[in-house]
């Protein structure tokens, strides 16, 4: 159980946190892999392999989660490919209830991801979740990604909160190593961020399976 007097602010991830990781991952794997198989007569196999190769050159980087850049690199309209299946995208279970409820307790809840902000706000009108935050940030607008150095710490610039009294839920492993580096001293990980895959490794950080684990606790005087 969470000890939720010692938080005043919660930093949520999007893509595999918030929403379901399952849009981005038939996107990236899936549908844009077809497309430019069809484009460049490459068969499925060929065309993922080419294209791993690309996401890899770039992973970790802000370029990786850039429609700009990949709409450039591929020659392919990414915001449109996008808004093509956008039927896709889905709230995880019970996250807006959480969020809801933080909100209600009196925390600040804000929403930070690595998402280029054309397809923040895609996601945001696509689900209506937006009005529910305190902010929603893109990552873009650090021109960092948040596994870069100085991330939190730029973030914190602009939207001041103390680290020692801030959680953060995020479904990656870098994210969360780099926010623990630069200060954050609750830190959670999403059990399946893919509805339609396997559970992550635990690793060092303890994991969420539902949101609804972790409202224990929090102050419903209000609710």
């Amino acid at each position: 159980m969470i000890e939720w007097k010692t938080i005043d602010t919660v930093l949520f991830d999007m893509d595999g946190t918030v929403l379901d990781l399952h849009f981005d991952n038939y996107f990236w794997e899936d549908f844009v892999p077809a497309h430019y198989g069809k484009r460049h007569g490459l068969s499925a196999t060929e065309a993922s392999t080419v294209l791993r190769q690309r996401y890899e050159s770039v992973k970790g980087t802000l370029d990786w989660y850039c429609i700009d850049f990949w709409s450039q690199t591929l020659a392919m309209d990414i915001s449109r490919l996008k808004e093509d299946i956008r039927h896709k995208i889905s709230v995880r279970p019970h996250a807006l209830d959480f969020v809801k409820q933080l909100r209600l307790s009196g925390k600040r809840v804000m929403l930070v991801t690595n998402a280029h902000p054309g397809s923040l706000e895609l996601k945001m009108r696509h689900t209506g979740i937006a009005p529910h935050f305190d902010h929603t940030i893109s990552s873009h607008t650090l021109k960092l990604a948040k596994e870069n150095e100085g991330f939190w710490s730029a973030l914190r610039q602009q939207h001041d909160y103390d680290p020692q009294r801030t959680l953060l839920i995020d479904d990656s492993l870098p994210v969360l190593r780099r926010a623990r580096e630069e200060g954050i001293r609750h830190l959670l990980a999403i059990r399946q961020p893919d509805s339609q895959r396997a559970p992550l490794h635990p690793e060092e950080f303890t994991q969420v399976e539902h949101f609804t684990d972790i409202m224990k606790g929090l102050d419903d005087r209000q609710l």
